[in-house]
């Protein structure tokens, strides 16, 4: 029997009852969801279901409100229980450290306009009684009173009611064998039942997604963690309590305690020796599978327990729960289109999907429906992983993921499994000179030329920080930018092609551009620098996390064919080198007999030249805000560029800069960044109405034109000498909520902490006075008037 259907959910876990519901709720009733046993099974059933606002980030945080929200009301619409109890939740700190993370904690919860507080010992004393403050030497907690848990049947069974009552239809005990796409771009999914033609297919098949994804030619990096959790006998003190203790939280024990009716149940992550399994692919039969308890990996946490909650010592133990959990190598879900293929999406991938199901959904189910979700979807972006992300590199990061879970996530932290997946040819170069790498799209990027210990306030690094920024302000400055994506596109309708995605207009020959690309709802789908370097002829350059996702908008789903046109992927054959500041044309004159003048190489200008002998495309453009040349040559030969330009440079005081020092110049020209040009935000939301040229049609501008800000971009100064902004910090005017903080960095040229946030008009007027959330302290702020550095470009034109 062969059956038609819009959209096909693969899946009747959280995560894909989730993305049904959704779907229904926006008018795609005609979705049928398959499981291959019963509904919940797999990760679901046994998870603790524990839903929490304590959360950073605008996007996460958005997923786990609307978690609490949706579960708070659900029982009302499906008359399907779900058990709320509305406990609260709270994490515990025992050091400064500590305390300066759940500030910040507190600081983004703040930004969402949900509640949150920092509260002292006896406070936490009296809302879990059992816990010992004094023998933990708490310093205060950070308390969530609108968290709590649920019943994850209950969760995934109310959702699938829900999206069944308005048209959808749920097949249990239907386990899908094949999936393929049709030439007419439908996909073929075969399963135990029949078939289904369908518009579009979303893999939220949980532990076999991987499985699952292969059939379609997908090597999905989801590895499956192990994860415990002990239920004790009854506790007698909880019978004497007017009320339910919070979720308590406390890495001192790598986990939670929550209540589970008369008993505490005890949820623990090993850090120590953190297990994985079914490395091979989960069992087609595997539906309500346990493990066996790792006592010797759990026992000495479960003893930190005790030691924090003494009256559970004595407790026997009458359930010990040891089930797998789905992680990806950086712990966040892969929630979007697959890599490579049209129509097909993924659902999975979560660690957490009892309190991301929901929102997970909504997210889903907006892109599909609207070509964009209301929130940025880059952290879960499927495509942020390049094909570098195997099944070991996806085990080793999954690995010590796991291990970081209940850990202090300090700013400055970076992976350190599985790394020089990409390296420049300028690597050893910038290694020799002292430089901390850190990750971008799998690169390796120099940050800073020094070591940069961990907090959350001001360290040593803000002083190197300070003399890379003065090189390039004062003297010239060299610095490998290889993590780019670069694109070459070549043919007699490349002009014609590129103008129907892009919303500026394509430069003249020997010029360059920076252009928007917009969805179909007027939101950024990416941004690119564009050099034209011949008649039919250019050059696309992204950020190398961006590779696969704009390569594949491009190629795939922004619609345009690409008559006369071909697009080729130059990203690892390509080098980049940047050499800025008010002495960067003497360093490279002096390494060229090419002119180099103004008048040769105006700004914003694109010429071939030979450096060092070595062929490259030298770009007149920056993102420090003075005179700069990108060099983009070949990889192989980037080393021996950097040879030439620093030594060139020694006459003139040149000194290597990392990105840690590009985000202050950067901030001090109010350039925006990945973190403003997202897909929740258009030209008018970042204020780029004139990278838009309105005169020309392309994807997304009517849409963007129509849109309405309910926020737009500013710069502020804050005040105060003891930290920075973090990202993510709430703005209040008055008293009240006004925005939220993107980007933040010291501007050392100027003596002044800024940062980039997204405001309500009424916020936004230069010179307005507001208050920025900061690590506990409400810090003063003051919008400008516009780029504080050089607000005229004259230093980048001179």
């Amino acid at each position: 029997m062969t059956e038609h259907a819009r959209v096909v959910v693969i899946g009747g876990g959280n995560m894909g009852a989730g993305v049904l519901y959704h779907l229904a709720h926006m008018g795609w009733t005609d979705c049928i969801l398959v499981e291959k046993a019963e509904l919940t099974s797999g990760a679901t059933w046994h998870a603790a279901g524990l839903v929490s606002r304590m959360v950073g980030g605008q996007a996460l945080g958005a997923i786990h409100d609307y978690g609490v929200d949706l579960y708070k009301r659900i029982e009302a619409e499906t008359e399907v229980g779900v058990s709320w109890h509305n406990c609260g939740s709270l994490r515990v700190a025992t050091s400064p450290d500590h305390m300066d993370w759940i500030n910040h904690i507190r600081d983004a919860v703040l930004a969402r306009g949900q509640e949150a507080h920092i509260i002292d010992a006896a406070e936490v004393a009296r809302l879990n009684p059992l816990y010992d403050v004094e023998a933990a030497g708490v310093l205060g907690a950070v308390y969530t009173p609108d968290d709590g848990h649920v019943d994850p049947s209950g969760t995934c069974q109310a959702m699938a009611k829900g999206a069944r009552q308005l048209g959808a239809k749920v097949r249990r005990n239907c386990q899908v064998v094949a999936t393929r796409q049709l030439p007419s771009g439908e996909w073929e999914v075969t399963t135990e039942q029949g078939t289904i033609i369908a518009q579009h297919v979303v893999n939220a098949a949980g532990y076999h997604a991987r499985q699952v994804g292969q059939m379609a030619g997908l090597e999905l990096p989801i590895t499956t963690m192990l994860h415990h959790y002990v239920v004790t006998d009854a506790v007698p003190e909880f019978e004497a309590m007017v009320h339910e203790i919070p979720v308590t939280r406390d890495d001192y024990f790598c986990g939670y305690v929550r209540r589970e009716q008369g008993s505490a149940l005890i949820g623990l992550y090993d850090k120590q020796d953190p297990q994985s399994a079914w490395l091979e692919g989960c069992p087609w039969d595997s539906a309500n599978e346990l493990f066996e308890p790792n006592w010797d990996g759990i026992t000495p946490w479960l003893e930190n327990c005790f030691k924090r909650m003494p009256a559970l010592m004595n407790r026997g133990i009458k359930r010990v729960v040891n089930g797998g959990i789905t992680y990806t190598p950086d712990g966040a879900m892969l929630l979007g289109p697959a890599p490579g293929l049209k129509n097909y999406w993924l659902a999975c991938g979560a660690t957490v999907g009892i309190a991301w199901g929901p929102g997970a959904g909504r997210a889903l189910a907006e892109w599909m429906v609207e070509g964009s979700a209301n929130i940025s979807t880059r952290a879960f972006d499927p495509r942020r992983f390049g094909i570098w992300a195997d099944a070991e590199y996806a085990r080793q990061r999954a690995t010590e993921d796991y291990t970081l879970r209940q850990a202090m996530p300090y700013p400055q932290h970076q992976r350190q499994s599985c790394r020089n997946v990409k390296r420049s040819g300028a690597h050893e170069r910038t290694a020799a000179l002292g430089a901390l790498f850190e990750e971008a799209g799998g690169w390796e990027r120099p940050r800073l030329y020094n070591d940069e210990p961990t907090g959350w306030r001001r360290t040593s690094a803000f002083d190197q920080a300070a003399a890379e920024s003065a090189a390039v302000r004062q003297r010239v400055g060299l610095a490998d930018l290889s993590a780019f994506a670069k694109f070459r596109i070549e043919g007699p309708g490349a002009e014609a092609w590129l103008n129907m995605f892009c919303a500026n207009k394509m430069p003249q020959e020997g010029r360059t551009c920076l252009t928007l690309l917009l969805n179909r709802k007027g939101t950024i789908e990416g941004e690119a620098t564009i050099a034209r370097t011949g008649p039919e002829s250019f050059y696309f350059v992204t950020g190398a996390p961006s590779e696969r996702r704009v390569w594949d908008w491009l190629t795939l789903h922004c619609g345009v064919p690409m008559d006369g046109a071909a697009i080729r992927n130059a990203t690892d054959e390509t080098g980049i080198l940047c050499l800025a500041g008010p002495m960067a044309r003497d360093v490279l004159a002096a390494c060229t007999d090419d002119d180099v003048s103004n008048e040769s190489l105006r700004w914003l200008g694109c010429k071939p030249l030979r450096v060092a002998g070595i062929p490259l495309l030298a770009m007149r453009l920056s993102f420090t805000g003075e005179l700069a040349y990108e060099l983009h040559a070949s990889n192989a030969q980037l080393g021996e560029l950097w040879d030439a330009l620093w030594q060139a440079g020694q006459a003139h005081g040149i000194g290597a800069f990392g990105s840690k020092a590009l985000d202050s110049l950067r901030l001090e020209k109010f350039y925006r960044g990945g973190h403003e040009l997202a897909n929740d935000a258009s030209h008018k939301d970042v204020c780029q109405e004139r990278f838009a040229a309105t005169d020309k049609d392309f994807i997304g501008r009517e849409a963007m034109l129509a849109r309405v800000p309910r926020s737009r971009i500013a710069l502020l100064a804050l005040e105060g000498e003891e930290t920075d902004a973090l990202m993510g910090e709430a703005v209040f005017l008055d008293g009240q909520l006004a925005g939220s903080i993107t980007s933040a960095a010291y501007g050392h040229t100027l003596g002044r902490s800024l940062a980039i946030a997204f405001l309500k008009d009424k916020a936004r007027a230069p010179e307005t006075a507001l208050t920025v959330s900061l690590l506990g302290r409400q810090v003063a702020a003051t919008v400008l008037p516009d780029a504080p550095w050089d607000p005229d470009n004259t230093r980048l034109r001179g």
